[in-house]
């Protein structure tokens, strides 16, 4: 005979589920699925190439990119992503989407260091060219020499250098790091 007061009599179907969510909980997982979704939306295709994602998820992002953003289309579309984000685990999404935003910020900063590097030879010279093959001395200072020589001429004369562009692939081709 059981006694009323028993608590099994009065436990709920999910009292013993570990993977018991409650309805905030899943609203949340939803609402952080969609936000990746959204982060993975705003990348290029050459970005999303870069990215190992499935092919489902893959082409529903390609498709977000066809349709105009700011209506109820695009808005229901992303839900639609967010909802198959859930069933992907995000840590190995979120890893490989740090992955390539770095790295084009690292790419955006090595230009931008031979663009500098550019400027201080066309600027200083003799003196600029030492100190760089003191530092890379696989550079050809003939090379160099030249091509600032020649910038420098065709600067003078407008704004657009062939040359100095030149310098620039040379400087980014043979210098590594």
């Amino acid at each position: 005979m059981k006694i009323v007061g028993d608590s099994e009599h009065f436990q709920q179907p999910y009292d013993n589920d570990d993977e018991y969510v409650s309805r905030t909980g899943f609203k949340k997982e939803s609402e952080e699925a969609q936000a990746l979704g959204m982060r993975l939306v705003a990348l290029s295709k050459s970005q999303l190439d870069k990215m190992e994602l499935d092919e489902f998820l893959y082409d529903a992002i390609l498709k977000s990119k066809l349709i105009k953003q700011k209506t109820e289309a695009y808005r229901r579309h992303l839900q639609y992503i967010g909802k198959l984000m859930r069933g992907f685990d995000h840590e190995p999404i979120e890893a490989a989407l740090d992955k390539v935003l770095n790295k084009n910020n690292n790419e955006a900063a090595q230009l931008q260091k031979f663009e500098k590097m550019r400027e201080r030879l066309l600027a200083n010279g003799d003196t600029e060219i030492q100190a760089l093959l003191d530092d890379n001395p696989q550079l050809d200072r003939q090379k160099l020499r030249q091509l600032i020589r020649q910038a420098n001429k065709e600067l003078t004369k407008s704004p657009e250098s062939k040359s100095a562009k030149e310098l620039f692939k040379y400087l980014r081709s043979e210098i590594t790091g």
